[in-house]
């Protein structure tokens, strides 16, 4: 497989894998998961970023686990719609993992997602700065995971 757009998704999974969302940041991977039926994202869980390798055995430990067949990766396009370093660094991961596995990848424009989950983690589920912090990474994977799963129904 290869970086794909998400028109192609769907032919190219198996029927009933989940799909993987991933949250980039610098110090962790916000990781979510999908159900089968690839209507629900769900956060999972957090990898703490360190070697790529180790990060990616995490990864894909967790995949295997789950039965996932694809990933989602957040790209944080600016507001202007250019690319800045994070896209790069983003994309990069993208094609290394790649090169270590073989499976369809969609990177999903996650413009605003980490506004949007602190908002509701605000305003619907009270939660202080502290809680909030630990939750952000992985809620932010799942909202990217949801916008693309939420494009999928439609195509």
């Amino acid at each position: 497989m290869a970086v794909i757009d998400i028109s192609e998704l769907k032919s190219a999974l198996p029927k009933g894998a989940p799909l993987f969302g991933l949250d980039p940041g610098e110090k962790t991977l916000g990781v979510a998961t999908s159900d089968v039926t690839l209507t629900i994202a769900s956060p999972l869980t957090l990898i703490k970023r360190s070697k790529f390798t180790l990060e990616a055995a995490s990864l894909f430990g967790l995949m295997q686990e789950r039965g996932a067949a694809g990933l989602i990766i957040g790209l944080p396009i600016n507001m202007d719609g250019s690319e800045g370093p994070r896209c790069q660094s983003n994309r990069a991961l993208g094609r290394n993992l790649l090169s270590l596995r073989d499976m369809p990848i969609v990177f999903w424009d996650e413009r605003l997602s980490s506004a949007a989950v602190n908002r509701m983690l605000i305003s619907e589920a009270d939660l202080s700065r502290a809680k909030r912090a630990d939750v952000v990474d992985r809620a932010a994977a799942a909202y990217i995971l949801q916008g693309a799963l939420d494009r999928l129904r439609s195509l």
